[in-house]
């Protein structure tokens, strides 16, 4: 009997289907390698993972996809330039000691990358602050503010300024709310999150 298929979360799948069938993807915070297994067993990519959680990798490795530990922080330096096609960077980017230099260093390794946050500026968020005056806990923000490992509260348009500020080509872009794709408009006060395909600008 087939095993059903797995059914992966917006972002992902959107990823998922962006990406080149038999192309070459670093996975950055990979988590359990739900994305990784998706892009090799349906798009046949040579798809590799960094993730620091040492039970996270020990689950990738269990479920035969090539993940190493490591601090995408500080591991990443290790990569050479353009070994990869993609380089993707699902909800970890504000937990980036310095997202510019983690976008840097994404945009170095691969020729073009995902890059995938909460947005901090929606508006059931600013609401929660408005009227309770504390962090919310929210569906993609499941925690307390001490437990959380978000550094950086990135919003859509703080996004798009720094992408704009690091001369970054933003090439396409998809937000998201109760896990539905929404249009662009008003996507910084209406999307709970969004999705970035990046690259550089052409010269």
């Amino acid at each position: 009997m087939s095993s059903s298929p797995i059914v992966l979360r917006p972002d992902l799948a959107v990823i998922l289907e962006h990406v080149e069938p038999g192309s070459r993807a670093l996975d950055v915070g990979c988590g359990d390698g739900e994305l990784m297994a998706a892009l090799r067993d349906e798009k046949q990519v040579d798809a590799r993972g960094i993730e620091i959680d040492p039970e996270c990798v020990e689950r990738c490795v269990s479920r035969g996809l090539s993940v190493v530990q490591g601090d995408a922080d500080r591991d990443l330096e290790f990569y050479p330039d353009g070994a990869f096609d993609y380089a993707i960077l699902s909800q970890t980017l504000q937990t980036a000691a310095r997202p510019d230099r983690m976008l840097t260093e994404l945009l170095r390794v691969g020729r073009r990358a995902f890059v995938s946050f909460p947005n901090f500026a929606y508006w059931r968020m600013r609401r929660a602050l408005l009227l309770g005056g504390q962090m919310p806990v929210t569906r993609h923000l499941p925690v307390s503010w001490y437990e959380t490992q978000n550094i950086h509260n990135v919003t859509v348009a703080d996004f798009e300024e720094l992408a704009s500020e690091m001369d970054i080509a933003i090439e396409r872009r998809w937000f998201f709310t109760n896990q539905r794709e929404i249009g662009s408009a008003g996507a910084n006060w209406r999307a709970e999150y969004a999705v970035f395909e990046v690259g550089p600008k052409a010269r």
